[in-house]
């Protein structure tokens, strides 16, 4: 099956879907458009959803408030960002970088004093800076080998810890058996005094961690949240996903389990 992934060739993206699933990967130039394709047909999809360095995934996130998609699986993703330049770094004009991407290894970048411009994602970095002798751009190992480009500086990121979760995304759920994770989005309606303590009660009664919970406004007003919620699964875990559906709206993202990278 071919699986969609964020393009063009040579992102973080499309080096870790060849890794699990082959050649059979399609590029999209977004995020937003990978998850419409999913939730509009019989095919799989592979984004971004949070990075340990600047966090939440916007569009991702956007991406599931939009289409009805489900997740199916995890993986990890140490991020190695280099700086790819013809000559000394201190002698760049400009330097071409993702915003995330340029966020994670802000130390260095602001070092140097070049001028930053952001790109559309890190492959488009390395096309921005061909025909450029003075031009340099951060990017992976797989963008910087398939366009042709020298390394000055290796492992330019801010953190050696730096990781990207993904997510694998389908049109309906996978099944339950062998999952360790399940993703949630709560939907409160209207704000009160106590609110997301009872929210959080619910897990913290029954002794199950929650590993991520993210705000994400509603659109309906300066104050208004969603939450994102991912849990793992453990005894009492589906007593307290019911007992969260009787206190608000709740909307099951999936459950799933993490997917084994081949060479990381």
């Amino acid at each position: 099956m071919t699986v969609l992934t964020l393009g063009p060739a040579g992102t973080f993206s499309h080096d870790l879907a060849v890794r699990l699933y082959g050649d059979d990967v399609l590029l999209l130039p977004t995020i937003r458009a990978i998850i419409g394709r999913v939730a509009a047909g019989a095919v799989k999809g592979l984004v971004p959803i949070e990075n340990s360095e600047a966090g939440g995934v916007g569009e991702t996130l956007q991406g599931f408030l939009e289409f009805d998609v489900a997740i199916t699986g995890e993986a990890y993703m140490p991020v190695r960002h280099h700086l790819a330049a013809r000559g000394e770094p201190e002698r760049l004009s400009v330097i071409y970088a993702h915003p995330q991407t340029h966020e994670q290894c802000s130390v260095l970048l602001d070092s140097l004093g070049v001028e930053v411009v952001h790109t559309s994602s890190n492959a488009a970095s390395a096309v921005a800076m061909q025909g450029d002798e003075r031009a340099g751009a951060v990017v992976p190992e797989m963008a910087a080998t398939l366009y042709g480009l020298p390394i000055a500086l290796r492992d330019i990121q801010n953190s050696r810890e730096n990781t990207t979760r993904f997510v694998e995304i389908s049109p309906a759920p996978g099944r339950e058996a062998g999952c360790t994770k399940c993703s949630l989005l709560v939907d409160p309606k209207a704000d009160r005094v106590g609110l997301l303590a009872d929210l959080l009660g619910i897990f913290a009664r029954r002794g199950i961690n929650l590993t991520r919970i993210e705000s994400r406004p509603s659109r309906r007003g300066i104050g208004s949240y969603l939450f994102f919620i991912d849990l793992e699964i453990s005894e009492g875990w589906r007593e307290a996903k019911e007992e969260l559906k009787r206190m608000t709206s709740v909307r099951e993202l999936g459950c799933y389990a993490r997917l084994e990278v081949p060479g990381v």
